[in-house]
């Protein structure tokens, strides 16, 4: 029998997409290489590279197509899928928000070491000024967790007034993405 919100399941999908290319597109415009050479494995320049490198990947791996076959019909059957394709787009929106916010801490490391260097090259009078830069990038990227991600996404999800009813536990984006890594 069918419960009459395969409606809100598809525009859940939809909303999940439209993250997602939204944030694919932030991600895919960051810079990953320095201006000058030298400073290409600093930690910040580092740091984005790889989030382009996850970017790609994020946006390269396959979905999972494979839906059990359920009892109940058409809509039961729709709806099996439409919860499939939920958990794809919500893990794929929940990995790219994670990988957003690890270039804007990067970024912001850009921009405090161009602040320390005030347009000269790194020399040994910058030496404290610089790790104070990169220990920075280091809290701020641990700071980035599964759990902080997932629950400002939920929030703003209901700020928002989307159906979030059947959104997907933490556990099971965790393993969606684990088993694409």
């Amino acid at each position: 029998m069918s419960d009459g919100m395969n409606h809100q399941r598809a525009a859940r999908v939809a909303d999940l997409i439209s993250d997602f290319r939204t944030l694919q597109y932030h991600i895919a415009g960051a810079p990953s290489d320095p201006p000058h050479q030298d400073d290409y494995y600093t930690e910040g320049w580092a740091a984005l590279r790889q989030c382009s490198i996850d970017g790609q990947h994020i946006l390269n791996c396959a979905a999972e197509t494979r839906v059990p076959r359920v009892r109940g019909g058409p809509e039961e059957q729709a709806k099996a899928e439409l919860q499939q394709v939920t958990l794809d787009a919500f893990s794929r929106r929940h990995e790219a928000q994670k990988i957003y916010l690890r270039q804007v801490a990067a970024q912001r490391w850009i921009s405090w070491r161009d602040q320390v260097l005030q347009g000269a090259r790194p020399h040994t009078g910058h030496t404290e000024q610089l790790a104070a830069c990169d220990a920075q990038l280091r809290v701020e990227l641990a700071a980035i967790t599964d759990d902080s991600i997932y629950s400002d996404l939920r929030s703003s999800d209901y700020q928002m007034g989307r159906w979030t009813l059947e959104d997907p536990p933490l556990r099971h984006v965790q393993r969606w993405v684990r088993a694409r890594s």
